[in-house]
Formats: C-alpha cells, structure tokens, sequence
C-alpha cells in the first residue's frame, strides 16, 4: 500500500480523496493554486504545496510543478481525481518515469480510450453496439458527406480528441454539411489542439445512460450499476441518478454485462465509465468511455455501499478488488450545486459566501469544499457542492431530495438550488419521462 498520495486536483474531489486515504491509514499531500490557499482541502491535508498563479494551466495543468511538489513531499503515489489532468496520458506517462504511481489508467489506455474515433471501433470489434457512422477519422467533406447519405440525416460531427460539445456539429441537411465540418474542425483545433473529427449518425432526444466499471491487474472487471445523466445543460451534467427510471430489469442486466464486455476487451484498469445513448426504442449504443472516476459516483456508492475510490486505490496498489457488488439498494439522485445564476442564463456566480447551512439527516451526504466566509474564485468549474440523497425508492429519494434542497442554504453568491427546486415540480422528471432534451423545453422562473 502506498504510504503517501498526492492529490493532484482541487475542490470537493480533493477533499473526498483525503477523507478515504484517512480511513486507509496514507498520508496526503494537498496541491494548491495561489487562489485556493483558503481551501478546505489545504486545511485536511497532511502537507500542502503551492504550485503556482491561479489560472489552472499555470498552475492544476502544470506537470512540472505536481511532480516537483511529490518529489519534495516523498509521495510514492497521485491521485488525479476528475477534469484538469486525470485523462492526461502524458501526465500518466511522466508519473511512471518518475517512480510515481499514476492512480488511474495505463497512458496506452488513456490514449486508446480518449481517441473516441479509436474507443468505437475498439469496441464495435468485440461485440459493443455503437453508433452508426464513419468507422474512425473523416479526412474531408467529400468522404463526410458520402458517410452522411449512407447513414442518413441527420448526422452529427464530432471532435475525436473532444468533449464537453466542444468541436460538435449538428448537421440536418446536405446543404449545411461543408460548414459544419470546417466549424467543427477549427473549434475541435482551438480546444483540443487536434482538428480530427468522426461522424455518426444523431440520435435525436436520447437518455444518456453510463455504466460504473471497475477492474483490476488480476483480470477482474465488474460494474456497479448505471447512472442516468439525462438532464444536461450545453452537454454539461446537472442531475444524476440510480438506477435509470428508463431501464427495466432485462435491459439493466443487458447493458451491464454489454458493459463488463467493454472494459475486458481492452483489459481496464481502475474505475471508468462506459457512456451509452439510448433511444427512444430501448436500443442502446457505446458512446465514449471515461478514463476515471466521474462527478456523479456517490449515487452510485450509495446504491451499492461500495467507496469507489478506496477501490481505485487498493487496484492502483496492485490488490484485487476489495468489494464487489451485490444486489443493489434502493434509489439515490445528484443534485450539482454550482455558483451559477440561473435567473440570467446560469452565468458564473463568483464571490464571498456570506452565510450557508449544509442539510443532514439520514440518507443525505453532502461533498463540498466551502464554508461560511470562504471566497469562491472566478477561474475554475462552478461546482461548488455536491447534494446526493438516497431513499428506499425514487419517490422517496425525489422527497428527500426536495427537503434537502429547501434546508441547503447558501447566501451571498448565486446558486443553482432554486433551479433544482423548480425541476423537483416538473412532471416529467418527476415521473422519470424526461432525454437529453428536458432542458430545451424547461421554464425556469
């Protein structure tokens, strides 16, 4: 076991990688912007370093700086948590050439698995269903647009090296097809430094179903269930839950096992995700898979009583893994709290917080890094708070949640709680019958 990690991340992810080292007996290491000197995970930390300015390219995405700072502390191991270097194969690779151990992927897993063009066909090659489209990279309109016919529109164009619907197209039409790969091209060079894009063909208003994985060096993969992450805002995440009000047994077990199929025919290693769409006549089909441990894995901890970075560890470490999943229990939905205003088009809410109140009582966590008085920094994610409930049943996971919600006070920035609040009284989330559409048609007053 290691004897010291460092945690190269921030926020609440920080904070839940300290807490579970703790009950492993490790010590950590916090890094740290110069914005986030206040943070709490400085505070909990054993030792903290501070790696640079605020903007996180000076500072989160500086390699140099993360493995002087665990060089210097003695750490034998790094934690990257989600977002800034986590799907970083380079930073996987350097971690190894310098006698560090990269809690996470191998870099040829990361590579394969984030080169999506190279992750589909990866896995339409053992079984996976995947979308229809080109069968890896499009070289030029012309072969994009003999793709589309065969396919049908409409087809959407998507960045191989992507993410976040940064270099993603929607083309409906042949006539829009030139100026929608040359966009989608530039955006996908502008954000990724790589203008490779693939298409497939667009499933209009589907679930966004995933699938938590986790395997080990022993050969072992299992799934813990699936998560629905329908309600997305610009491809961004807001509510997430488990198990999926779309899914009856039969598919659920589908899925699953389709899932497992996945991380065993690229032999995986840790915890990931497998990304499905499903559509509006229950097919599914392999959309991207997640080299790491996401935002939303409480509920799924919650549903299967497993700490699912204690299991990224203890395989990181080279052990099978610890707790395999049993039969699930019960209903637990995610509620991202952001310091975003969304009375004004959910634009960030930075500042002081001058007064907040955390909700509690059974079957309520909360995952945060604030407190009262501390200041939130304009230069990263607006997450600042994670609200995860569980109960007996999605209709008393949905009014536990309400309650929480009306408890969960936070005063002097702008949140998203009154927004949560307001879809917790939509009759379509509320009987479960909601895409990735919801929000396109959600009025929020």
């Amino acid at each position: 076991m290691f004897n010291k990690i460092l945690i190269a991340n921030r926020g609440e992810i920080a904070l839940r990688i300290i807490r579970t080292c703790r009950e492993l007996g490790i010590k950590t290491v916090a890094v740290y912007s110069e914005a986030d000197k206040d943070s709490l995970h400085v505070t909990f930390a054993d030792e903290a370093v501070c790696i640079g300015p605020p903007l996180g390219k000076e500072s989160y995405l500086k390699i140099p700086s993360i493995i002087s700072a665990a060089h210097i502390t003695g750490a034998d191991a790094i934690h990257p948590g989600y977002g800034f270097l986590a799907e970083n194969a380079n930073f996987s690779e350097i971690c190894a050439e310098s006698g560090i151990k990269f809690i996470g992927p191998s870099p040829e897993m990361i590579n394969a698995m984030g080169d999506k063009a190279y992750a589909k066909e990866t896995m339409r090659k053992n079984g996976v269903p995947v979308i229809p489209g080109s069968d890896g990279v499009v070289n030029d309109n012309n072969e994009g647009k003999k793709i589309a016919e065969e396919i049908g529109y409409p087809v959407i164009i998507k960045a191989s090296a992507g993410g976040g619907g940064k270099g993603m197209r929607i083309v409906w039409e042949k006539e829009n097809f030139d100026s929608a790969y040359q966009m989608a091209r530039t955006e996908a060079e502008s954000a990724f430094g790589n203008a490779d894009v693939y298409i497939e063909k667009f499933i209009e208003n589907p679930r966004h179903i995933e699938i938590q994985v986790m395997g080990d060096t022993f050969g072992n993969a299992y799934h813990y269930g699936e998560r629905d992450c329908s309600v997305q805002r610009r491809h961004q995440k807001l509510i997430e839950e488990s198990p999926s009000p779309a899914l009856d047994q039969q598919l659920r077990e589908k899925m699953g096992q389709t899932a497992i199929l996945g991380a065993k025919s690229v032999n995986y290693e840790g915890a990931g995700t497998i990304e499905f769409l499903l559509d509006k006549h229950k097919n599914f089909y392999f959309m991207e898979m997640n080299t790491r441990i996401q935002v939303e894995h409480p509920v799924s901890e919650f549903v299967y009583g497993v700490d699912l970075v204690r299991q990224q560890i203890l395989v990181a470490a080279g052990e099978k893994i610890e707790t395999l999943p049993g039969k699930p229990n019960g209903h637990s939905i995610e509620f991202r709290i952001n310091a975003e205003d969304p009375e004004h088009g959910f634009r960030p809410s930075p500042g002081k917080i001058q007064s907040i109140h955390f909700p509690g009582g059974f079957g309520v966590r909360v995952d945060s890094h604030i407190y009262n008085s501390y200041s939130i920094p304009p230069y990263y994610d607006s997450l600042i708070a994670k609200l995860i409930v569980w109960g007996e049943n999605r209709e008393h996971a949905l009014a536990r949640g309400r309650r929480a919600l009306e408890e969960f006070v936070v005063e002097g920035i702008k949140t998203t709680i009154p927004f949560h609040l307001k879809v917790l009284e939509d009759s379509r989330f509320l009987s479960g019958n909601f895409d990735t559409g919801f929000l396109e048609h959600f009025i929020f007053k």
